[in-house]
């Protein structure tokens, strides 16, 4: 049922001009912005940190690329000398759901704390915590971790309270669809006209999506793991994507835009079945059909997948493959430019018609 309205969802929103049912459904549009504009009023001024802060987002409900945008720019900073922390949500996580911030630890479950935070800290090793309250969940994490000098948070863009130096917007080929924002369209906020010096867009796509300048970073896909070589941080056992042609895989995507997924697997020629979840969808047991002998995943599902004792099995084979992104030089730098030194607070508060 939700996979058949997340599809139909999907053929309303991802159209480049609103159709009939998009306009029909516009006036809950124009509450929907009320309220958000309610919600930015109560939310109060900005709380500024004792490090600076730079929020990686996108506008659009689902998937754009966002995370490993923020594990490229994670790592680009700690190779660039800084300390980065990294703060989260914690979206289909009982930590979402919480007041108390919760540090991401290597064993935690993703039901705990949510799949993307977990494979940020796989795929990282920096601290992570998750919880609600952006603003709250960065202090807990500056408390545990004194040493981190920069604090890269995942999504937040709507998150008022959180005072930021720099941001991120993050689009993909579909780019803002029919423009409407929610429920007629998939924006959860308008796009702007322009964006202020501090905030870098980002494409992950094959180019530019929006009429906004931003840079292509494209994601690549050149390598499959097995899952226990991938749950270990090993690159035991890995393969080029190609050498998996000719094969009958199964194809499993529990993220925000699982047709992405599959149609970048077949543009590399491999022969697939299609097995979409939901988002943030949690497995008890094994969720391809008995029988199945290959499987070929995204990591945000692997990391939920690792704990399933029936993935074990000799006859099973399931692939693990990585999404990366290589961010440019110039883009790094601008970023660090922004967080240092720390700009005051005053002049990066939200505002109703920038892109947050």
């Amino acid at each position: 049922m939700i996979l058949r309205l997340e599809a139909a969802l999907a053929r309303l929103w991802w159209q480049r001009t609103p159709g009939t049912l998009a306009r029909a459904l516009s006036p809950l549009s124009w509450l929907y912005r009320a309220l958000a504009a309610l919600h930015r009023r109560w939310a109060g001024a900005p709380e500024t940190l004792p490090v600076p802060v730079v929020v990686v987002g996108n506008l659009v409900v689902g998937g754009a690329g966002k995370t490993p945008v923020v594990i490229a720019l994670a790592l680009a900073l700690q190779a660039a000398g800084r300390r980065p922390g990294i703060i989260a949500r914690g979206h289909g996580g009982r930590a979402a759901k919480g007041t108390l911030p919760v540090a991401v630890l290597r064993g935690a479950r993703a039901e705990q704390v949510g799949d993307e935070p977990l494979l940020i800290h796989r795929r990282t090793g920096l601290p992570v915590f998750v919880g609600r309250d952006r603003a709250a969940v960065a202090r807990a994490l500056c408390a545990a971790h004194p040493e981190v000098d920069v604090i890269v948070s995942d999504d937040g863009l709507q998150h008022p309270r959180l005072a930021r130096q720099a941001e991120i917007l993050v689009f993909d080929d579909r780019g803002v669809g029919n423009g409407l924002l929610l429920p007629a369209g998939p924006l959860r906020q308008p796009l702007a006209a322009a964006v202020p010096a501090w905030v870098q867009v980002i494409y992950t796509g094959r180019g530019p999506s929006t009429a906004l300048p931003g840079t292509v970073v494209p994601r690549t896909m050149a390598r499959a793991l097995p899952l226990p070589a991938w749950r270990n941080g090993e690159a035991t056992g890995a393969v080029p994507l190609a050498s998996l042609r000719g094969r009958r895989l199964t194809a499993l995507a529990g993220i925000g835009a699982p047709e992405q997924f599959f149609a970048a697997l077949e543009a590399a020629g491999l022969e697939i079945e299609r097995l979409p979840q939901r988002d943030h969808a949690t497995y008890e047991a094994a969720p391809w059909p008995a029988g199945t002998r290959e499987v070929i995943t995204t990591e945000k599902d692997a990391v939920k997948l690792v704990a399933l004792p029936d993935t074990g099995r000799p006859e099973l084979t399931v692939w693990v493959l990585p999404l990366d992104c290589a961010l440019p030089p110039a883009l790094v730098r601008a970023v660090l430019a922004q967080i240092a030194p720390t700009r005051p607070a005053a002049e990066h508060e939200p505002s109703q018609d920038s892109p947050r």
